[in-house]
């Protein structure tokens, strides 16, 4: 699976905005047509004037239907973002409803030029063409509500990251405030990719690093408190969607200063929480702020100071032995996903040389 380009979902216009962009199209498309006997040109003006309206409305709606991501060929965490962000029930059926307008509007189309055909008098064409108009604005007017919510949810999910799940993915999570995307601007070369999270002003850190022509993701999480699921907001549902479904390593930060308003009982319960989400993939646990604490804690497996860069290197160092991406099970067979540069080959030399050589040969 691909990374999902939220950012290209393509405009959504409102109804009232189609119809008239459909109905300009169709007057420049009268305007076209050239023919001396009244009779004929008045039919075929409203024949491409129906047809050119349907056209517009059908193309529409159809290019959302093809440009949105189809949720079952999304992965788990995708799948799992957009149903903390918009919902995918009404994601599908949203789509489904957009996909049967554009069916019944090319329909109305082909029974009115038909209509248009069987008819010998110009008023009849004219209101033929009037009578095709009205059902599409129906069509419309019926599936506005869904319309309108499809634009909407194209406002939040452009702000959802887009995580390649071809490629090493690091999810840091912890309790608000504890340093996350301090340690994935540490972690990161380069400045790490901000976007705002949907339905709040909090932002979303997505860094990466490179170990041998390899881009480790490195996803951070919004901060969890220590509460009952169901009382978990959606910010919090997007967390859980990303601890649950992605990641081949987890960090979970533990402020032991408890500067970041949360005390040490709360976060170790919430690392119980997080040790049963993800049962399958390894769990580091790294105690940040390591400047602010007046004596090493017990239970401290990594300590990292972000003010003066302590233990980040080793740190990496870690994330890359375990996750083991570049590990080479057989030497004569490149890992998965490896970037392959083509050798450039020397001119062989002109067609007479070569034959001169095979002759020798």
């Amino acid at each position: 699976m691909g990374v999902v380009e939220w950012r290209r979902i393509p405009t959504v216009l409102y109804p009232q905005e189609i119809i008239d962009k459909a109905f300009r199209k169709a007057s420049k498309q009268a305007d076209l047509v050239d023919d001396p006997d009244k009779y004929h040109r008045v039919r075929k003006q409203m024949t491409r004037m129906v047809q050119a309206a349907a056209d517009v409305i059908d193309t529409t709606l159809l290019n959302w239907v093809d440009k949105w991501p189809s949720l079952n060929s999304l992965s788990k965490f995708d799948q799992a973002l957009i149903d903390a962000a918009v919902g995918n029930d009404e994601y599908r059926q949203s789509l489904g409803t957009i996909h049967w307008a554009a069916e019944r509007v090319r329909k109305i189309s082909g029974e009115a030029q038909q209509n248009i055909l069987r008819l010998r008098d110009i008023d009849g064409f004219h209101q033929a063409r009037r009578h095709a108009y009205g059902r599409m604005v129906s069509i419309l007017d019926q599936v506005s509500n869904q319309i309108i919510w499809l634009g909407e949810a194209r406002d939040i999910l452009r702000k959802l990251p887009a995580v390649d799940s071809a490629e090493p993915i690091i999810v840091v999570a912890g309790s608000p405030n504890v340093g996350k995307s301090a340690l994935i601007s540490a972690l990161s070369t380069g400045e790490p990719e901000i976007a705002s999270y949907p339905f709040t002003t909090k932002q979303l850190h997505l860094g990466h690093f490179e170990h041998r022509r390899r881009a480790y993701q490195i996803v951070d999480t919004p901060g969890l408190l220590d509460r009952p699921m169901g009382e978990r907001n959606a910010i919090e549902m997007q967390a859980i969607a990303a601890l649950e479904h992605i990641g081949d390593v987890l960090i979970f930060l533990i402020d032991a200063s408890e500067s970041g308003g949360t005390s040490i009982k709360e976060q170790s319960s919430l690392l119980v929480e997080v040790r049963d989400l993800v049962t399958e993939r390894p769990i580091i646990i790294v105690h940040s702020k390591s400047d602010l604490l007046e004596e090493t804690p017990d239970d401290a497996e990594r300590l990292v100071s972000i003010i003066n860069g302590q233990g980040i290197e080793e740190l990496r160092a870690e994330l890359i032995e375990i996750i083991g991406a570049d590990k080479i099970e057989d030497p004569l067979k490149l890992p998965a996903n490896w970037h392959v540069q083509e050798p450039e080959l020397e001119p062989l030399g002109t067609p007479g040389e070569i034959r001169k050589r095979s002759e020798f040969d």
